[in-house]
């Protein structure tokens, strides 16, 4: 049977999204911003919804914005917050490239990281000032892994752009990480469903109270006028079974997982000439193996890997079969030849011994293949 180590691309459903879904794609299907019973039905649903995700996020439901995903939470922040401030718009070099790519078509900057992979504090302040209007550093990096020092990173933007607004991309850290705790001094917060047990398509974006953001989608002015279109009623539903579920087991899930992760990752290294282990081990999210090798390429691996049943990556899905190497690693440093041999992967929460069995038998013989 398979072994799925791509979970930082996508995670299977949850049983309780699926289970909490599957009644408003069939008879409880009314537009919530109709009057009628069948719509009322609908938006008490997504009201309760609300509060869910609200709570697992550490904000009020009045706070929370409903969106397509991760990819339109995070340009919502970046662009929605640029238009009413105006300013710069300055990231790390690290963030996903819905932010990096929002960054730049607003003409903004970016912060240098260090080799493992966490903003440069005294480059990010560097890069702020007066003129900022909003600053994105994610929480935790989707490729490696990387855990970023978010209150101290808050901080810099207090002294040093003290107009600014805080956005940060949560949506690899929702799964292993407390949000509602470490993402407090932001103020707007981006997830995606997808990625903890939820269904693809569906996201949502902490908007904090004093905070203003211009839509970047125009219509029926839902969402209090910050996000139009007709609500994804039973995605929005799922999304919040899974984010609960998620809450209520993480503790036990990053215990667990983690030592799985790690044993992992200490078995390529034994079994791998030459493996290098991408960032500090200590500071990264509990389910993220990233690794490199040089003397081969990542697209040649994963070939192998998958006709062996192991379902991996070489980075973000969002950039998969690029030639150049990931941005994530160049920006870190990593050696253009040992970049282009890199290989993540991402644990889920039902990971197992016998997954890392399979993958440690699997791995090391590859890669002296292609060698």
């Amino acid at each position: 049977m398979p072994v799925y180590l791509d979970n930082a691309a996508t995670t299977p459903m949850r049983a309780e999204a699926v289970e909490a879904m599957l009644p408003f794609l069939r008879d409880r299907f009314g537009n919530p911003s109709g009057s009628h019973a069948a719509a009322r039905e609908a938006r008490k649903a997504l009201d309760e919804a609300r509060d869910v995700v609200a709570a697992c996020l550490g904000a009020d439901p009045g706070e929370i914005v409903f969106t397509g995903g991760g990819t339109e939470a995070d340009n919502l922040a970046v662009a929605g917050v640029h238009a009413r401030r105006q300013g710069v718009v300055v990231c790390s070099a690290v963030e996903h490239h819905a932010v990096l790519h929002a960054c730049a078509a607003l003409g903004g900057r970016t912060a240098s990281v260090t080799a493992e992979g966490v903003v440069d504090l005294d480059a990010l302040a560097d890069a702020l000032g007066p003129d900022v209007g909003v600053v994105s550093v994610m929480l935790a990096n989707n490729e490696v892994g990387t855990v970023q020092p978010l209150a101290e990173v808050a901080d810099l933007v207090r002294a040093h752009a003290p107009g600014a607004a805080l956005h940060t991309d949560a949506v690899a850290a929702f799964p292993w990480l407390d949000v509602a705790a470490l993402a407090r001094p932001a103020d707007l917060v981006a997830v995606s469903a997808h990625k903890f047990g939820g269904p693809k398509g569906v996201g949502a974006l902490v908007v904090r109270r004093g905070v203003t953001v211009a839509p970047i989608i125009h219509g029926g002015g839902q969402e209090r006028d910050r996000r139009s279109g007709t609500h994804n009623v039973a995605g929005i539903v799922a999304m919040a079974a899974a984010m609960r579920a998620t809450v209520a087991e993480r503790d036990g899930v990053v215990a667990r997982v983690g030592v799985l992760r790690d044993r992992l990752a200490d078995g390529i290294l034994a079994g791998v000439p030459g493996a290098v282990e991408t960032g500090r081990r200590a500071g990264k999210v509990a389910g993220n193996c990233h690794v490199s090798f040089e003397g081969i390429e990542s697209e040649e691996l994963l070939m192998l890997l998958d006709g062996a049943g192991v379902y991996a990556s070489a980075g973000s899905a969002c950039a998969s079969g690029a030639v150049e190497p990931s941005h994530v690693l160049a920006a870190m440093g990593v050696p253009r030849d040992r970049a282009l041999g890199s290989l993540r992967l991402t644990l889920g929460r039902d990971a197992t011994d016998a997954d890392v069995d399979l993958a440690l038998s699997v791995i090391p013989p590859a890669v002296a293949r292609l060698r």
